[in-house]
């Protein structure tokens, strides 16, 4: 039998690490596979050279996705010359609908023999539930994350396949004692974690709030350590953004710190995104916070977005603020820091902050087997049809 040809596509960080995980295991199931991609630094980590850099794709909101369509549109074309070039029995295109959805239609239209496999769908759940309809008129099949996003497909005849939280599967507990030791912290100091975001509009809208905040955070009381950890995508961009920021802040560029960092903050002060996910599962209480432009955000809350908050721990809450949002007009550095202050000096709300989260973090459990594991076999299956 000929071994399995794919191909995976991943756009952004989560995206990309995602992809390495599913790579990863698929490796271990079948290693003749042969196995190609575009992405980025967690799909290199494991031997997969992307032909292109996918890193102009990291935009926010309608008008900067507006303003990039050109290399939307071009990146997509470049994507599907380079899939079509490789045969590949599968495409796994993992999540950034706009640009995916491209690719898929593109390589649909030149191959149709190609197998499409979307890993992470659009959140219909919460927004446009028409997109159900034109994935399904797209791939083949449909890798989730949870069960409520099934019957949204149903209508449309694509198989799905649910396969939890991947954050939730990364069973990979970070070293609280071996961070502290190695940045020369004390256990007795508080640690206050900055995450700014993993895309470049993220860097300039939220960033700010977040790194001031702390800064204020630092100057309430000296002997609190700040440690600021950016994307690898946005790394560079953070440096020449805040070149000042390492005379009262330890920023941490090295992806293997990762959950240690977290593990040993006592306050997470983070952009929304994935990483909420992750911070809940290593126990670290946080505060969110997120802007995008104002056209953009007046037409999801107007039209598009369904829920009140955006934090998937929040929305799972029965969209009840479990998680304090700072959005918008909220997102200022002075309520950021005014809220984080009052956790850090009152250990009695921390822990009740940490409660809550857990309990939140229990209603995203879809089941007991890996993200990947689950994603791994249904590609496999794929290859085989």
């Amino acid at each position: 039998m000929t071994a399995p040809r794919l191909y995976f596509v991943a756009a952004e960080s989560s995206g990309d690490l995602l992809a390495r995980e599913v790579i990863s295991t698929i490796r271990v199931k079948q290693p003749d596979v042969h196995v190609s991609g575009i992405g980025g630094a967690e799909m290199a980590s494991v031997g997969i050279v992307s032909p292109i850099d996918v890193s102009p794709l990291s935009v926010l909101g309608l008008f900067e996705g507006l303003r990039a369509y050109g290399t939307v549109v071009k990146l997509a074309d470049i994507a599907a010359d380079a899939i079509i070039a490789d045969t590949p029995d599968v495409v796994v295109l993992v999540d950034s609908w706009g640009f995916m959805l491209r690719v898929a239609q593109r390589v649909r239209a030149r191959a149709p023999h190609i197998r499409l496999v979307k890993l992470i769908g659009p959140q219909v759940w919460a927004t446009r539930p028409g997109r159900a309809k034109t994935l399904a008129a797209t791939v083949d099949h449909l890798l989730c994350m949870h069960e409520i996003e099934a019957p949204f497909y149903e209508p449309f005849d694509l198989k799905t396949t649910v396969v939890g939280n991947p954050a939730l599967s990364r069973h990979q507990w970070g070293k609280r004692d071996v961070f502290r030791k190695t940045h020369g912290i004390s256990e007795e100091a508080q640690v206050v974690l900055v995450l700014p975001g993993s895309r470049s509009s993220e860097i300039k809208r939220v960033a700010p709030a977040l790194v001031e905040a702390a800064r204020i955070i630092r100057e309430s009381d000296s002997d609190r350590k700040i440690i600021i950890a950016p994307a690898a995508s946005v790394a560079a961009q953070f440096a020449e953004s805040f070149p000042d920021v390492a005379e009262w802040a330890t920023v941490s560029t090295d992806p293997s710190e990762r959950y240690d960092a977290m593990a040993a903050a006592d306050l997470a002060l983070a952009c929304s995104g994935t990483v909420t996910s992750e911070l809940a599962m290593q126990g670290t209480p946080m505060i969110v916070a997120y802007k995008t432009g104002w056209v953009t955000w007046s037409l999801a809350r107007g039209f598009l977005y369904q829920k009140r908050h955006i934090t998937l721990l929040n929305i799972v809450s029965d969209d009840q603020e479990i998680v304090p949002e700072f959005v918008q007009t909220k997102q200022t550095p002075d309520r950021i820091a005014a809220h984080a202050l009052y956790w850090l000096t009152n250990p009695d709300a921390l822990a009740e902050q940490r409660a809550a989260q857990q309990i939140a973090l229990s209603r995203m459990k879809e089941g007991d087997r890996d993200a990947a594991e689950i994603a791994a076999e249904v590609i496999l299956e794929e290859a085989r049809v």
